[in-house]
């Protein structure tokens, strides 16, 4: 009988790999970091972006969520980004037409492009990334998928987003594709680069919740943070170092969400022992490394979820497959301590900007690490619901920040892949200790109201990390602050 059960599901697992193997892969257009677009919508001989050149680092997995440690970086050098000047092109009403397919492709109107792009924010890609493009055609904005070089200068927005490829002003969305079913073709001056690794490319999806800071790691120096609020273009960065060491929280019994907003506020990055990323209400188990090991700046931390496998589909934007409960990985698998760097801690409820910002994707966020005080934690206003359970208040004091806090959430059941209820105060976050991110200041976040809504997320996540890419920025500067 048990023979008859193995060979049935031998057949069956056979099929399914013949089912994938049909399934045609999806092509993406390679873009270069350097090489001009051969349909812009922006003039590139005209300074609006200029790009790197550094190697493409690796990270833990295929889907990245915004707020990730270590998925951007930046320099000392003068800004490779004049949103300034994009913004005064788009406005020109001998641009009209451009500007309309634009914002359309976007999501937004004309008259909202300038709130949008003060809400942007320029950054270097870490990674090579997919997105969904656009080229100016015919007076049109024309999608195509795509696949930009670690090094390409983007805007990112208050969620971490790719919005906006700097040098030649084309729009950007999130890939809508399985990362892991890609065909990727160089063509149109694009050569494939020096350490292209298909299996090691990225998605972004959006942070959980939105910005207020987002922390880069200087592309030529790894050992040097640098703390970018959102919407600014360098002329208020405030560095930090990468090397400090800082303890893994203890998130069991969390849901994935707040699991996810607690390591990021550690300036630590977030992986999944499965595919795609698990639903935010999904219940957190485990940790590896165990809560109390320190670790580096960006290093990651894999999570065990209960009730769901992976997130499918689903991923941050709303509930994935369900299934068992995933064990962690052996003790061995901890990430590498060159692994990349990303933000410093937050505290959840700041104001992250001004509210005409266009409609964003995602859920609930996340942000970066405190340049020279422990990550701190305000206690939620009380509600008319009461809190089901519901923790005790943290005993830090509040965050640095004059911004009001954010409405509370609580986890749901166990059993639930529905996104966590909103009504009851979030569980603690982990006391600071002596290995805390050598930062100032936390970034907070609140509700985005104005930024375009993301695609559904990419499944397929691996777990790998490499070290940084030391190669300085090339090229002169353009006119700006710094990234």
């Amino acid at each position: 009988m048990t023979l008859r059960r193995i060979a049935v599901l031998l057949i069956f697992v056979l099929s399914l790999s013949a089912c994938d193997a049909d399934t045609p892969l999806r092509v993406v257009k390679a873009v270069a970091a350097g090489v001009p677009s051969l349909a812009p919508f922006f003039d590139e001989g005209s300074g609006l972006g200029r790009d790197a050149q550094i190697r493409s680092q690796s990270a833990r997995g295929s889907l990245q969520q915004g707020d990730t440690p270590g998925l951007y970086g930046g320099s000392k050098q003068p800004t490779i980004c004049d949103a300034e000047k994009l913004e005064r092109f788009l406005t020109d009403p001998a641009n009209e037409q451009k500007a309309r397919a634009w914002a359309r492709a976007l999501g937004i109107t004309t008259d909202g492009i300038p709130a949008y792009l003060d809400r942007l924010t320029p950054v270097l890609l870490r990674h090579d990334t997919l997105v969904k493009n656009h080229d100016y055609k015919k007076g049109k904005a024309v999608p195509f998928d795509s696949l930009l070089q670690a090094g390409i200068a983007v805007l990112v927005d208050s969620r971490g987003q790719p919005a906006v490829k700097c040098s030649c002003g084309n729009p950007l969305r999130p890939f809508d594709g399985d990362s892991s079913r890609i065909s990727v073709e160089f063509e149109d001056g694009n050569e494939q680069w020096a350490g292209f690794d298909r299996s090691a490319v990225v998605a972004v999806r959006p942070a959980p919740r939105a910005l207020e800071r987002i922390a880069l790691v200087d592309v030529a120096d790894p050992g040097r943070g640098i703390n970018r609020p959102i919407g600014t273009a360098g002329e208020k960065d405030r560095a930090f170092d990468t090397r400090e060491r800082r303890a893994v929280p203890d998130v069991a019994g969390t849901t994935f969400g707040e699991a996810s907003r607690r390591l990021a506020d550690k300036g630590l990055a977030v992986a999944f022992d499965g595919t795609g990323l698990p639903p935010d209400g999904a219940r957190v188990t485990a940790s590896d490394p165990p809560a109390g090991t320190e670790l580096r700046f960006g290093e990651y931390v894999v999570l065990s979820v209960d009730g769901a496998e992976s997130g499918g589909s689903g991923g941050s934007d709303g509930p994935g497959g369900a299934g068992g409960s995933t064990s962690p990985p052996a003790s061995g698998s901890s990430p590498s301590t060159d692994g990349p760097g990303s933000m410093p801690p937050s505290s959840p409820g700041g104001s992250s900007g001004s509210s005409s910002s266009p409609p964003s994707s995602g859920t609930t966020p996340s942000s970066p690490a405190p340049e020279s005080s422990p990550p701190t934690s305000s206690q939620p206003p009380a509600t008319s619901t009461p809190p089901p359970a519901a923790p005790p208040p943290s005993s830090q004091p509040p965050p640095l920040t004059s911004a009001p806090p954010e409405p509370p959430s609580a986890p749901p059941p166990a059993t639930s892949s529905a996104p966590p209820v909103t009504t009851s105060a979030p569980p603690p976050s982990a006391p600071a200790t002596s290995s805390a991110p050598a930062t100032s200041e936390p970034a907070t976040s609140e509700p985005v109201t104005g930024e375009p809504a993301g695609s559904a997320p990419v499944a397929g996540a691996a777990a790998i990390s490499t070290p940084e890419s030391r190669a300085p920025v090339t090229g002169p500067p353009a006119s700006g602050a710094t990234t």
